[in-house]
């Protein structure tokens, strides 16, 4: 009789597991989930000579350790996870990761390890050393072809900020999808003293996309990055004419999703003195906002996520914000200063 029971609880188990995989694989089939973080730091514990990352090293104020390095490698990796549920994101853009070290760190040694991302880095020449990134899986989205573009200010000469990765892959309709990874400058020194900078990165990507345009008017796009810019500043409005209004949806023009996410949530992506704001946000060609395409999606399917997890009790004004790595020196063994968004990505058959 106990036999009886054993050989039935296993018939049933493997009649669960089969339903749950036909499940996974009629989603996966359906849609790919794109998403974008920035990761606030993510330094490994090695002194690089040519890099400013002594804030990160075991024996500095911040004592970044070992243990601290994979404990914050792991917390990325748990949110990841979390996002893509039983669905694991087919792209995910990176910023402020120093390496291809840390980048293999999480792919391969966190709870992401049997999912099989791939790797996209290029070092950058930002003076802190910090980078962005995408990863993917392969079985969803084929490389073709990728670059760094390079950001060289004509008015400063010396400075340098992160490069704009540019990949170029099809999805699993065989439609080519242009894909753009952005850290846009800082607002070090005020927001007016340096929008010189991000309206100037913005024209690069302009130019960018237009080329892409001339070639191919339904090209699909995806831009997606911390741009320390909100969607209706200059750098998003007018250099980059990332638009706030979808109707009249043109193929050849840009569409910012995320300005919907500022109108329709008391959530940002990022606090500032009290104040939500949603710096992170996802850019498409108004191609991928045509339904009657075979790649496709729509302005409500771009989410910030707000997990309960990555927030904690705002002690200094109301509400939530990020849970972060540290406050200043002290180490509170969080997430991220920002929160991710994602995007979800439909075909048709």
């Amino acid at each position: 009789m106990k036999i009886l029971i054993i050989i039935l609880l296993l018939f049933n188990f493997n009649i669960i597991n089969a339903q749950e995989e036909i499940t996974t694989k009629i989603i996966s089939d359906s849609y790919i989930r794109i998403m974008f973080y920035n990761v606030e730091n993510l330094f490994d514990t090695k002194n690089d000579s040519i890099k400013n990352d002594d804030e990160f090293l075991p024996t500095n104020d911040k004592f970044w350790t070992s243990k601290k390095y994979y404990a914050k490698v792991n917390q990325i990796s748990k949110v990841i996870a979390a996002i893509g549920k039983w669905n694991p994101p087919a792209i995910i853009g990176l910023c402020e990761i120093e390496n291809r070290y840390a980048l293999n760190s999480l792919v391969n040694y966190s709870s992401l390890k049997n999912l099989n991302y791939k790797i996209i880095h290029k070092e950058s020449p930002d003076f802190r050393g910090i980078d962005v990134a995408l990863i993917y899986k392969e079985n969803l989205f084929k490389v073709i072809f990728y670059k760094a573009i390079e950001i060289n200010f004509p008015f400063s000469p010396e400075s340098t900020t992160r490069d704009i990765l540019y990949v170029k892959g099809t999805t699993k309709t065989k439609d080519t999808l242009h894909v753009f990874v952005n850290h846009w400058p800082s607002r070090w020194g005020g927001q007016m003293q340096s929008e010189e900078r991000r309206m100037f990165v913005a024209s690069v990507l302009k130019n960018t996309t237009d080329s892409i345009f001339i070639t191919d008017k339904n090209a699909s796009i995806v831009i997606m990055g911390d741009f320390n810019d909100y969607p209706y500043n200059k750098s998003l409005t007018e250099v980059l004419k990332a638009n706030r209004e979808y109707s009249d949806i043109q193929p050849d023009k840009l569409y910012n999703l995320s300005a919907y996410l500022q109108e329709a949530s008391n959530l940002g992506t990022h606090k500032h003195e009290g104040k939500w704001g949603v710096l992170d946000q996802i850019i498409v060609s108004g191609s991928l906002l045509n339904t009657k395409n075979k790649t496709f999606t729509s302005k409500e399917n771009v989410h910030i996520f707000d997990a309960d997890f990555l927030l904690v009790e705002d002690e200094a004004y109301s509400g939530k914000k990020p849970y972060r790595t540290y406050i200043g020196f002290r180490y509170i063994g969080g997430f991220s200063d920002h929160l991710p968004v994602y995007l979800d990505v439909f075909f048709n058959d």
